[in-house]
C-alpha cells in the first residue's frame, strides 16, 4: 500500500496511494484494527466480498504506459475533416491550452458550490453566459449543458413545461436538424410520452400551415437548425410567429461562429437557442467533451436546467460571484425537478469563453469571414464548372449533388487526406472551418471534378439574405477587448486561477465526490492530435487508435464490475443514469411488461436519481431509511409487495449514501427480483468496491459509473465527466446506439443518450492510463486505503463530532460528521464551520447531505497521513471556537465563525470585530508562507436570486 513496503504492484501505485508503510501501522492503531484486510472484513459483509484479485494486468512503468498510449494513437488516421454536422476544426489558443486544459490549477477543481473559494472559474462562466446571450440575442444562458443534442432534447422539455399550449400538443422538428440531434430528442421523448414530428418547415409560414405540418395537432414547440444541417440559412420569422400564434416556443440549434454575421436568433423570435461551443477552441476529440449551450429569454430562466452563474454581494458589499437559482436543480427538487443533469462541462466552458476573450469580437468576426469566403470561393468554383450546388444561402456548409458519384468523391477528397461528408449515393456535404486554407478549397473542388482557379476573395460578401446579416454589437464588455498581448492573457488567467481552491492546493474532502489525484501521465495524452483531432463521424478505419481505448475499457470495466456488457457513450453520471433506467424500461416493454412503471429509490439516495427516473418514464416510490442510516427493509418488504405487478426496479447507492456498506444488500436484490423488478446500483461509491466487490455479482443488473471519480478523470471545475453503464446481458440489446455509428450500439436501443456515437472520447485514455498503471492489485490497494482514510478521520474525530451511521465504529471510503447538536446548542451551523475551513485552507466537506446539518468527508486514498492531520487538526481547532460560544464567551454572531472567511483586504480595513486580525487569518496550524486567500468575503445567495444578474458585471461595479 505504500512505497515502503516491498510489493509485487508498480512503483506508480505508491505515487497514487498517499499513507507510507509507517503512516497505515499509525492509522491503524488510532482505529484499533489489526490490518487494513481485517478493516475491510469487518466493514463490509463477507456475502459480497470478491475472492481472487482482479484479472487486471499492470504495465511496469509510467514511460510503458505512455509507449502503449503512442502505439495506439498512431492507430488513428488525422486527416483534414470538413464533415460538419456540429464539429469543427478549430485552433486552440496556445496560451489557453498551456494555461486552462494543461493546467491542474483550473481542471482539478470541483462544481464551485464553495463560492467562495471559486471565484476564478465563476468569473470564466460568467464571461461563457455573457457570450452566449451576446451572440445568440437572448436573455439568459446557463454555463454549459453537456453536448449540443442534449441540450436540443432540455429545450424540448423546457417548452413543454413553458409553453400554454394543449396537453396533447407535439413537439416538431424540422428535418433539417442535426440527425444525431434528432435521434437524441426522440429517445428522451419516448418515455415522457411527447409525440415527435420531422417533417420539412421551409414553407411554413402561417398557424395553419404549422398544424398541418404537425398531422393536425397542435404545436408546444418548434426545433430549428439555423445554418441548416444541409448548410442553408433559412429565415424563420413567420415560423416564429406562427408558433407564437398557438402558444408554442421556438429552439433554435445554432452555431456560435456563423453568429457573428448571422442575425441572432434572438431578434428573429427564437424563445430558446442552443448549441455546441466546440469550434470557440475546443478540440472535436472524437466526439467530445465540448460545451453545449442554452439560453432563453427573460421569463425562461427559471426552467431552464443546469447551472446558471449569477452575481450576487459579499459581506463586504462588494460584487461575488455564485451558482443562482439552485433551489431548482436535481439535488434539491429530486423528482421534481427542471432537469437530472448535475454539472455540465465546466472545463470546455471556461475554454471556450477564453477563446472569446482572446480574440475579442472583432478577432471572431475575421475567422468567421475567412471560414465563409473560402466556402464562397468553393461555390464558386464548383458552380462554374457545372457542379449541382444544392446550397444557395450558406455560412460554411454545401450540399452539393451528384448522382451516383457521391463513393467517387468521397474518395478522391480521401486521397488528397481530406474527409468530406456523403449524405446518400447521390448527395455529398463539406463544411469549411477555421483551419481550411486556400489549399484545401483546391483539394475539394478539384475532388468533385472541377477545377480551382486559385482566387478566394479578400473582401467578405454575405452568401445569405441581406436581412439576415447581423447589424447589432455583441461582445462589448471589456474583458472581450482587453487581453489582445499573450502577457495580458497569461497573467489574466493565473489571476483567475490564483482565485480558485483545487486539488493542486490542497484536499478536497467532499463526500460523494472522489476528488482523488489526477496524475500527470494520465493526463498526457488527451492533448495528443492523434486522440484530439478526430472528427466523431470519420470513417472507422481511421478511428482503430480510439476504439482500441473504448474496447479495453469496455473489457476491464467488465472485469472490475462483474456485469456482461459495458456502454461508454454516456457523457455524464446522470446521463448514465437515464441510459440504464432506459434500458430496464425497454427490457420490461420488450418482454410485454409496459405496466412496469414504478421505481424505488431510498430517501437518503441522490436526487440524481429521482429526477433520472421521472425522466425515464417511472413514478418514483420513496424506501424509508432506518435511523442507522440502512435502507429500512420492513418498509422495502412493504413497497414491494405493494407494487409488485407494477414494479420496475430499484435505484439503490452501494455504499450507501450514508456512508455505510449495508449488510442487507443481497437480501434487497433477491427481493425485487422476486418481483420481477431490475436492481439499479448507482455507481457514486464505486470506489469503495473496486477489487473488494462487483455490483453485477451480488445480484446488481445495472450501473453506471463515474470516471470522473473512481478512474481519475478530473472534475475540471464542474466537468467533463463520463459516466459508463454496465448491465448483465439480458439489458445488454438496449444499451445506446448511434444513427451515425452503427458499430457504436445494438440496433434494439432506444436510441442515443449523447450526440457523439463514443461520448466523450477524447478524455478516455486518461482512465485507461490509470488502469493500466494500478492493475488489478493496485485498484484494490486503493480501495483498501480509501477506506483506512476515511475511519481514520472518523476515529480522529470522533470525540469531537458525533459520527453518524458507523457499523461497530466504523464506515466505509466516507464518514458523516453530525453538526446538528451543535447548531442547536450553540446556533453555529454548518454554514459557519464550511466558511470558517477556509481560513485553516480547505475545502469544505459536503454540506447537509444525504442529512440536513452534516458534514459528509471523502478524502479517497490519494491523501496522505499528513494532509488528513492537517484537516483533522483544523477541524478540532475549530470544535474549540465553537466550544467559546457554547460556553458564553462570545456568541454566536460576534464568532469568529460567523463571519468567515477572510480576506487580506479584510485585514488592512476597519477591525470591528472582538478578536483579532491573526486569530481569523491566521488560526492554529496555519502556516503564514502557504496561506490561501479568498478574494471575497462570505456570499450573501439570497441577494443573488432575488437581484438576478448573469452576465457580466460593469468594472463600475467592482470600485469603492
Amino acid at each position: 500500500m505504500s512505497a515502503d513496503t516491498p510489493t509485487t504492484v508498480p512503483e506508480f501505485v505508491s505515487r497514487h496511494i498517499g499513507p507510507r508503510a509507517d503512516d497505515v501501522a499509525q492509522m491503524l492503531e488510532v482505529i484499533g484494527q489489526p490490518s487494513v484486510e481485517e478493516l475491510i472484513a469487518k466493514t463490509a459483509p463477507a456475502a459480497i466480498l470478491d475472492g481472487p484479485s482482479l484479472a487486471l494486468e499492470a504495465a511496469p512503468t509510467e514511460q510503458a504506459v505512455i509507449a502503449e498510449l503512442r502505439a495506439i494513437a498512431d492507430r488513428n488516421e488525422v486527416k483534414t475533416s470538413l464533415i460538419g454536422l456540429g464539429y469543427y476544426g478549430t485552433i486552440t489558443p496556445p496560451v489557453v491550452k498551456r494555461n486552462v486544459l494543461e493546467n491542474p490549477g483550473w481542471y482539478t477543481a470541483y462544481t464551485p458550490y464553495q463560492p467562495e473559494i471559486s471565484q476564478g472559474r465563476l468569473e470564466a462562466l460568467l464571461n461563457f453566459q455573457t457570450m452566449v446571450n451576446d451572440l445568440t440575442g437572448l436573455d439568459v444562458a446557463n454555463s454549459s449543458l453537456l453536448d449540443e443534442g442534449t441540450a436540443a432534447a432540455e429545450a424540448m422539455t423546457l417548452m413543454r413545461r413553458s409553453a400554454k399550449a394543449p396537453k396533447d400538443a407535439v413537439l416538431v422538428v424540422d428535418q433539417q436538424v442535426f440527425p444525431q440531434s434528432y435521434a437524441v430528442i426522440a429517445s428522451r421523448a419516448l418515455p415522457l410520452g411527447i409525440e415527435v414530428v420531422r417533417t420539412d418547415l421551409t414553407g411554413v409560414t402561417t398557424a395553419d400551415e404549422l398544424t398541418a405540418a404537425a398531422g393536425g395537432k397542435a404545436v408546444f414547440g418548434v426545433v430549428v437548425q439555423y445554418p441548416a444541417a444541409d448548410g442553408e440559412v433559412r429565415d424563420w420569422r413567420a415560423l416564429c410567429e406562427a408558433v407564437h400564434a398557438g402558444k408554442g416556443l421556438v429552439t433554435a440549434a445554432t452555431d456560435l461562429l456563423a453568429l457573428t454575421l448571422l442575425t441572432p436568433p434572438g431578434e428573429w423570435g427564437a424563445d430558446i437557442a442552443v448549441g455546441n461551443s466546440q469550434r470557440f477552441g475546443v478540440p472535436m476529440g472524437f466526439g467530445g467533451p465540448h460545451a453545449g449551450f442554452m439560453s432563453v429569454k427573460k421569463g425562461l430562466e427559471r426552467s431552464m436546467p443546469g447551472r446558471l452563474v449569477g452575481v450576487s454581494v459579499d459581506e463586504a458589499g462588494d460584487p461575488a460571484y455564485r451558482l443562482a437559482l439552485q433551489t431548482r436543480e436535481q439535488h434539491i427538487r429530486r423528482e421534481k425537478a427542471t432537469s437530472n443533469i448535475c454539472t455540465a462541462q465546466v472545463l470546455l466552458a471556461v475554454m471556450a469563453s477564453m477563446y472569446a476573450v482572446w480574440h475579442g469580437p472583432a478577432g471572431l468576426r475575421a475567422i468567421a469571414e475567412r471560414v465563409h469566403r473560402h466556402t464562397a470561393a468553393a461555390r464558386k468554383a464548383l458552380v462554374a464548372a457545372a457542379v449541382d450546388v444544392r446550397t444557395e444561402s450558406f455560412f460554411d456548409t454545401l450540399t452539393v449533388s451528384v448522382p451516383g458519384r457521391a463513393d467517387e468523391v468521397l474518395a478522391a477528397a480521401l486521397a488528397k487526406g481530406i474527409n468530406l461528408w456523403q449524405v446518400d449515393a447521390d448527395t455529398v456535404q463539406v463544411s469549411f472551418d477555421e483551419t481550411t486554407d486556400r489549399d484545401q478549397v483546391e483539394a475539394v473542388v478539384e475532388a468533385f471534378g472541377a477545377h480551382f482557379s486559385g482566387t478566394v476573395a479578400a473582401d467578405f460578401e454575405a452568401g445569405w439574405a441581406q436581412d439576415l446579416v447581423r447589424t447589432s454589437d455583441y461582445l462589448t464588455h471589456p474583458v472581450f477587448n482587453s487581453y489582445r498581448s499573450e502577457t495580458a492573457m497569461l497573467r489574466y488567467l493565473r489571476r483567475l486561477s490564483d482565485r480558485d481552491y483545487a486539488l493542486d492546493r490542497g484536499m478536497i474532502p467532499l463526500g460523494s465526490c472522489t476528488m482523488k489525484l489526477n496524475a500527470t501521465t494520465e493526463m498526457e495524452p488527451i492533448t495528443w492530435p492523434e486522440f484530439a483531432s478526430l472528427h466523431p463521424f470519420v470513417p472507422t478505419s481511421q478511428s482503430e487508435g480510439s476504439r482500441k481505448i473504448v474496447a479495453d475499457l469496455q473489457q476491464w470495466l467488465v472485469e472490475i464490475t462483474g456485469y456482461d456488457a459495458v456502454s461508454m457513450q454516456p457523457n455524464s453520471g446522470a446521463t448514465g443514469e437515464l441510459a440504464g433506467l432506459m434500458a430496464i424500461r425497454s427490457y420490461h416493454h420488450a418482454n410485454g411488461q409496459d405496466q412496469r412503471d414504478v421505481v424505488l429509490i431510498p430517501s437518503s439516495a441522490h436526487g440524481t436519481n429521482a429526477a433520472s427516473a421521472v425522466m425515464a418514464g417511472f413514478k418514483v416510490v420513496v424506501v424509508k431509511s432506518t435511523a442507522e442510516g440502512s435502507v429500512d427493509m420492513e418498509d422495502l418488504r412493504g413497497k414491494v409487495k405493494e407494487h409488485c405487478e407494477v414494479l420496475a426496479g430499484i435505484m439503490v447507492t452501494y455504499p450507501s449514501t450514508h456512508g455505510v456498506y449495508e449488510d442487507t444488500i443481497v437480501e434487497l436484490c433477491e427481493l425485487v427480483h422476486e418481483a420481477g423488478g431490475q436492481v439499479y446500483v448507482d455507481g457514486a461509491n464505486m470506489n469503495a468496491l473496486v477489487g473488494v466487490a462487483r455490483p453485477g455479482k451480488f445480484g446488481a443488473d445495472v450501473s453506471h459509473l463515474n470516471l470522473h471519480k473512481t478512474f481519475c478523470i478530473p472534475h475540471g471545475g464542474g466537468g467533463p465527466g463520463v459516466g459508463p453503464i454496465g448491465v448483465r446481458s439480458h439489458l445488454a440489446p438496449y444499451l445506446p446506439n448511434h444513427p451515425l455509428a452503427p458499430e457504436a450500439g445494438p440496433e434494439t436501443s432506444s436510441g442515443p443518450s449523447v450526440s457523439a456515437p463514443y461520448g466523450s472520447a477524447s478524455i478516455l485514455p486518461i482512465s485507461w492510463a490509470y488502469i493500466r498503471l494500478m492493475g488489478g492489485e493496485g485498484l484494490r490497494r486503493a480501495t483498501l486505503a480509501a477506506v483506512l482514510n476515511a475511519n481514520y478521520i472518523a476515529a480522529r474525530l470522533g470525540d469531537h463530532y458525533p459520527v453518524l451511521y458507523s457499523q461497530d465504529g466504523l464506515v466505509a471510503h466516507e464518514c458523516i460528521l453530525d453538526l446538528r447538536g451543535i447548531t442547536h446548542d450553540t446556533g453555529v451551523s454548518v454554514d459557519d464551520v464550511a466558511k470558517r475551513l477556509i481560513d485553516y485552507g480547505f475545502h469544505a466537506p459536503t454540506m447537509s447531505f444525504p442529512v440536513a446539518g452534516t458534514l459528509m468527508v471523502e478524502p479517497t486514498e490519494s491523501e496522505d497521513k499528513g494532509e488528513l492531520d492537517r484537516f483533522c487538526d483544523a477541524m478540532i481547532a475549530i470544535k474549540k471556537e465553537i466550544d467559546e460560544v457554547a460556553s458564553g464567551a462570545v456568541s454566536p454572531e460576534d464568532s469568529v465563525l460567523r463571519h468567515a472567511p477572510y480576506t487580506a483586504e479584510s485585514l488592512a480595513g476597519e477591525w470591528g470585530y472582538s478578536f483579532d486580525r491573526k486569530t481569523a487569518a491566521f488560526p492554529a496550524g496555519v502556516d503564514p508562507r502557504s496561506k490561501y486567500w479568498p478574494v471575497v468575503r462570505r456570499i450573501d445567495g439570497a441577494y443573488g436570486d432575488r437581484n438576478l444578474i448573469c452576465t457580466c458585471p460593469s468594472p463600475e461595479a467592482f470600485e469603492d
